[in-house]
């Protein structure tokens, strides 16, 4: 039931804005059983108080996702992160050429991959060095460039040049948040310029993402994704929420600790 009240209303407002990214006029206007104009005045309440951005048709919530660090991102959904980890490494095969992506999720993979024969990983992520520095039978490459330290990775025009050069028989893609209409939601475009840089560069394609990062849109900075990919999530995720991406014709695998669902 939408909450009665100016105060309250202007609340969820506000709440539905940082959770969702972009709030609509003519939505808020059903949802609250109000008119437009009602929320017109709503929207510039919150305006001129300075919680939200106004934008046309609409609002944008002001600093409602500021970027996590990866040390603290390490720790949230520790137990999906690794289920799909294990997962996805499972696909890869001896003699390989392989690319992982920065963040937790992707980096976890480094644990499952040091007995892959034959493997050669390249990857733009701090975490997935680190986890492969003593895999002797694994060759491993850097793709260099500008480290972001919030997310422990490389970017930028040296990063983007050496992808130029390489291709890969698969790539493991993180993300900040995906969705099936816009794809891989990140902070900056100087990584989601990264991303579509790698897809291009790979024969398979896999977005690795737990539950609670599908359908959001925290930032505006996007790459999308293309039909035949491959969608690593979580049994979390519900059927409303892998239907967009099958839609799509995009491949949607729901992991659990012991197996898929």
């Amino acid at each position: 039931m939408p909450p009665r009240g100016s105060t309250a209303r202007r609340a969820e407002i506000v709440r539905l804005a940082r959770s969702t990214g972009l709030t609509n006029v003519e939505e808020l206007s059903v949802q609250f059983g109000v008119t437009a104009s009602t929320i017109r005045r709503d929207l510039s309440m919150l305006t001129d108080q300075g919680l939200i951005a106004r934008t046309y048709g609409g609002a944008i919530a002001l600093e409602r996702h500021p970027e996590s660090s990866l040390r603290q991102r390490a720790q949230q959904g520790f137990d999906a992160k690794h289920a799909i980890a294990r997962w996805a490494a499972s696909q890869v095969r001896p003699g390989e050429t392989i690319l992982l992506d920065a963040g937790t999720t992707v980096g976890a993979m480094g644990e499952y991959l040091g007995r892959v024969p034959g493997l050669t990983v390249v990857t733009s992520g701090l975490t997935t060095l680190e986890a492969l520095a003593d895999a002797n039978d694994v060759r491993v490459e850097c793709i260099g460039g500008t480290l972001r330290h919030l997310s422990q990775g490389f970017v930028g025009p040296i990063a983007e040049a050496t992808l130029e050069r390489l291709t890969f028989d698969r790539a493991f893609l993180g993300a900040d948040a995906v969705t099936a209409e816009f794809g891989i939601c990140e902070a900056e475009l100087e990584q989601t310029r990264l991303k579509e840089l790698m897809m291009q560069r790979s024969s398979e394609l896999y977005v690795l993402a737990h539950a609670d990062k599908l359908g959001r849109r925290p930032f505006h900075a996007w790459a999308p994704i293309p039909p035949g990919a491959t969608l690593v999530t979580d049994s979390a995720a519900t059927d409303d929420d892998v239907l967009p991406f099958e839609k799509a014709e995009i491949t949607v695998v729901r992991v659990e600790g012991g197996g898929i669902t």
